[in-house]
């Protein structure tokens, strides 16, 4: 009777033990779900992970614990506070031809001289160059999507330029202290001489004013780099022949000396004395 006592006694204190254990467990389990909760919760809201991923991940969780999984309408509201990454439109694609009028828009607008449709072509690598006929169109929508600016797209003789429109160039004037040169009565009527009767010698040029022309007049007219040696005359003393260039053209604003302004009109102009040009 006594040993059965005693077996009992020793059965109830492991049984207690066992509960003790038990309930221990059930603590640390309590504690290991409140701390696999807070992880969750802070990973949820640092990654932005998507709604699916997130309730995947919850539902594991209460499942391996036999505890509901949390409703979808709660992590809804926590997912709408997160702004969607993925409602920037990306660019609109931009077709072959807008891409190459903008190519020459910027090279135009770069070059420190007009350029040619030959020039331009060559810029662009031989297997995406688009065809001359492809530049010239660019060319022509510029000119016409500048008609109506402060500055337009011109041909002059040397290809093509921007350049502040006439009606501009007194506002554009204010920003340069230095004042545009002036040149004399007799230098215009001298380059207008050499423009329409090139090539002509000084002698030529003095025939026609009835004066004698300086040799600083021609020096200036060199420098400027307005009028070049064509050739030389084959008579005693091989005189100098000279002809207008393309620098020429363009200081003035000139395709072709086919676009010239009547002799006339020039001369009516030196008749002012002093120009300002």
């Amino acid at each position: 009777m006594t040993e059965l006592v005693a077996k009992v006694a020793a059965l109830q204190a492991e049984l207690d033990t066992v509960s003790e254990q038990s309930k221990l467990q059930e603590i640390n389990a309590a504690s290991e779900r409140s701390r696999l909760q807070t992880e969750l919760k802070a990973v949820t809201e640092q990654s932005k992970l998507p709604e699916l991923k997130v309730v995947s991940a919850a539902a594991r969780l209460h499942e391996d614990e036999d505890l509901p999984a949390p409703e979808l309408s709660n992590l809804q509201e926590e997912q709408e506070i997160i702004p969607e990454q993925s409602s920037i439109n990306p660019p609109a694609p931009v077709d072959a031809n807008t891409k190459v009028k903008r190519i020459i828009e910027a090279l135009l607008f770069a070059a420190e001289q007009p350029m040619t449709v030959k020039q331009l072509h060559a810029v662009f690598p031989e297997l995406e160059a688009p065809e001359k006929q492809e530049i010239q169109k660019a060319i022509d929508a510029l000119c016409d999507d500048y008609r109506q600016q402060a500055i337009g797209l011109h041909q002059v003789a040397s290809g093509y330029r921007f350049q502040v429109k006439m009606d501009m160039a007194p506002w554009v004037a204010r920003l340069f202290a230095e004042k545009p040169p002036k040149y004399s009565r007799a230098l215009l009527e001298t380059i207008a001489i050499i423009a329409y009767q090139q090539p002509v010698t000084r002698g030529d040029i003095e025939e026609i004013r009835g004066v004698s022309v300086s040799s600083q007049m021609i020096r200036t007219l060199l420098e400027r780099e307005w009028v070049k040696v064509l050739a030389h005359k084959e008579v005693p003393g091989r005189p100098a022949l000279y002809g207008t260039t393309r620098q020429f053209l363009d200081y003035f604003n000139l395709q072709s000396l086919d676009a010239m302004p009547a002799l006339e009109e020039l001369q009516a102009l030196a008749i002012e004395g002093e120009l300002e040009i």
